[in-house]
């Protein structure tokens, strides 16, 4: 049983900061990629950010500059850095590990909020 715990998710002012952790427990053996996904209300779940085991990044256009994925001293964990945060971030954020096209696993989700 594989599970991923996120935490750090919130309300906060735009322009502010908050950072996401999620750490995966269970029966690991190998994950090529960690990321991070959202979805906002009433839109399609996108792509935030990737990185491989090796280290290699991904972003999506709308959050270069301001956010940074990056992998954790322990095993299977993911951290999603996140400044000068707008109202588009809003979302719910979900820890994504992949290992195969037909095997991933996705965390429960954390609210972000970004309003005044």
């Amino acid at each position: 049983q594989v599970q991923l715990v996120e935490s750090g998710g919130g309300l906060v002012q735009p322009g502010g900061s908050l950072r996401l952790s999620c750490a995966a427990s269970g029966s690991i053996f190998t994950i090529n990629v960690m990321g991070w996904y959202r979805q906002a209300a009433g839109k399609e779940r996108e792509l935030v950010a990737t990185i491989t085991n090796g280290g290699r990044t991904n972003y999506a256009d709308s959050v270069k500059g301001r956010f940074t994925i990056s992998r954790g001293n322990a095993k299977n964990t993911v951290y999603l850095q996140m400044n000068s945060l707008k109202s588009e971030d809003t979302a719910v954020y979900y820890c994504n590990l992949y290992i195969r096209a037909t095997l991933d696993y996705w965390g429960q989700g954390t609210q972000v909020t970004v309003s005044s």
